[in-house]
């Protein structure tokens, strides 16, 4: 057995975006789902599968929030990739009669339209469309750890002094968890790491044993950890607490990171914004608004500025270099580490989020599957689960984690500045209504029931920290602006129709069609605990 331990956690997230109106009007926003599955989900799975029957050892962790479960079970979006996948297959034998006359666009084109009909193949015919329990599977031979997350992403400390509100996030999404993977898990992934010092009583209360948080938590908390991130501590009420590395983002993303090496596919130049509309209104349809297309044929390149050929087999090099260089820098650190660590067997805890592998990075899931395999051959260190390194939790040093997170400089600021701060009083006001509806309606069932249960839905979407992300990244942040407006104004509706006793069932009933996520949530939830 290696003398050190390497954990991975992929965490993916993203907004509630559902468009069901038109089967075939695939806007920019319905992109943002089936970019991930196409380029992130179904890879990782094909990647599991092949480690599987190749016997090599895996074990990552895996956070999939539940607003992504929840749409990659519903059987309108399942319909909607089917016909998402064709397009661009239909596009993709276009391309090949564009670039007759180019050799290695030609043959880019062919590997690309290859890739997606084994993709339509997989997803229809080896999965049924069920992505999940797919997922499932390899958590059931133990290869995958599921780590809960909170219902909608929301970033909690803006909500740590509505304690009602920090607990539906965490109740709603360990049974999210349950419901999808049949397990509520040992640990629970805060959004964005955020922590606050009382979410280690609220967690502790729903029997979570452990979450992960950024290295700033630990090496700026008041007593200095002994072992550093090397090794799990727990606070005062033995919550055991895993330090993320620091430096595993800059490795991936950061200036001089790898997704920036020049052999690797430039995935600011597609097709779907270089060609005429002439050229692709077989393509976009009736939808107005050009969207990627996943046809790229340009490498980075030494300039940058991806006017360079696209060569796989290149990339695929530099993927296994990569992966090599990122294996020996995390056993140098951890060889460095077992100086101080008094015979106990150092860890290292990566967070990866999941976007990096296959959607910013094409290279992405080849380069992890690349970075198993290396630990598998050398044997020098070994992958673990977070749930396998409890076993000392009740001796583990105690400490207070420093209040931070990963997302900014450390502290949210992204989730709370000048483009986005104005959604806070409404969002929180909003929340605070909703407790006190679950306080005067302890016990409604009927309409009043959904009327609530719809309540609680809107003011847990509007709290999801996907809509000032987007908005802040300038990412349609329109199109968030607006969806946050309508989660507010929907709950309001409701706060209204209950005070006055009157409701709409069409309109609560058409509500509960656009948001059919979470259908067995009760909405007392939001109760204050007795």
């Amino acid at each position: 057995m290696a003398d050190k331990k390497l954990i991975l956690v992929i965490t993916a997230k993203q907004p509630y975006i559902l468009n069901i109106n038109k089967s075939e009007d695939f806007t920019a926003q319905n992109d943002i789902l089936f970019t991930a599955i196409t380029e992130t989900y179904l890879p990782l799975l094909e990647m599991l599968g092949r480690l599987e029957n190749e016997n090599i050892p895996c074990k990552i962790g895996l956070s999939l929030s539940p607003l992504i479960c929840d749409l990659l079970d519903n059987m309108t979006i399942r319909k909607q990739y089917t016909t998402y996948l064709q397009k661009r297959i239909d596009l993709g034998k276009k391309e090949l009669e564009r670039a007759k006359d180019n050799p290695n666009q030609k043959e880019t084109a062919q590997s690309l339209l290859n890739s997606l009909e084994h993709k339509k193949k997989l997803f229809n015919e080896t999965y049924e469309g069920k992505l999940v329990r797919a997922f499932r599977h390899f958590a059931e031979n133990e290869m995958i750890e599921f780590i809960p997350t909170a219902a909608t992403g929301a970033y909690l400390p803006h909500y740590a002094d509505l304690t009602e509100a920090v607990n539906a996030q965490i109740e709603i999404g360990r049974h999210a968890n349950r419901v999808s993977f049949g397990d509520s898990g040992e640990g629970f992934y805060l959004p964005y790491m955020g922590w606050s010092p009382s979410f280690d009583r609220i967690l502790r209360s729903y029997g979570i044993n452990y979450t992960i948080l950024d290295a700033k938590a630990l090496l700026f908390a008041d007593s200095q950890p002994e072992k550093g991130i090397f090794a799990p501590v727990r606070t005062q009420n033995s919550l055991v607490i895993f330090g993320s590395d620091h430096d595993t983002p800059l490795d991936i993303a950061g200036e001089e990171g790898y997704m920036h090496k020049s052999a690797y596919r430039c995935e600011q130049r597609d097709v779907g914004f270089e060609l005429s509309a002439a050229e692709l209104s077989d393509f976009l349809g009736s939808c107005p608004v050009r969207v990627q297309t996943g046809y790229r044929y340009w490498a980075i390149g030494d300039d940058g500025e991806g006017k360079e050929p696209y060569d796989a087999e290149k990339a695929m090099r530099q993927a296994k270099e990569d992966a090599e260089n990122f294996c020996a820098k995390k056993e140098e650190k951890l060889n460095e580490a077992l100086k101080y660590m008094d015979g106990e067997a150092p860890l290292l805890l990566c967070n990866i989020p999941a976007e990096l592998l296959g959607q910013t990075w094409h290279e992405g899931i080849i380069w992890l599957e690349q970075v198993i395999r290396k630990i598998a051959a050398d044997g020098k260190m070994e992958l673990s689960h977070c749930r396998d390194n409890l076993k000392n939790q009740f001796s583990l040093q105690k400490i207070t984690p420093y209040p931070c997170s990963n997302c900014g400089n450390g502290y949210g600021e992204p989730l709370l500045d000048g483009s986005n701060n104005w959604m806070m009083r409404y969002v929180r006001k909003a929340t605070e209504r909703m407790i006190d509806l679950a306080e005067r309606f302890p016990s409604e069932t009927g309409l009043k029931g959904r009327l609530l249960n719809i309540g609680a839905k809107e003011v847990l979407l509007a709290q999801t920290g996907g809509w000032p992300e987007m908005i802040q990244e300038g990412t349609m942040p329109d199109f968030a602006a607006q969806e946050f407006k309508n989660n507010i104004m929907s709950f309001s509706t409701v706060f209204d129709a209950l005070a006055s006793n009157t409701v709409s069932t069409e309109w609560l009933t058409g509500l509960e069609k656009k948001h059919p996520l979470f259908s067995w949530i009760n909405y007392k939830v939001f109760s204050r605990k007795k």
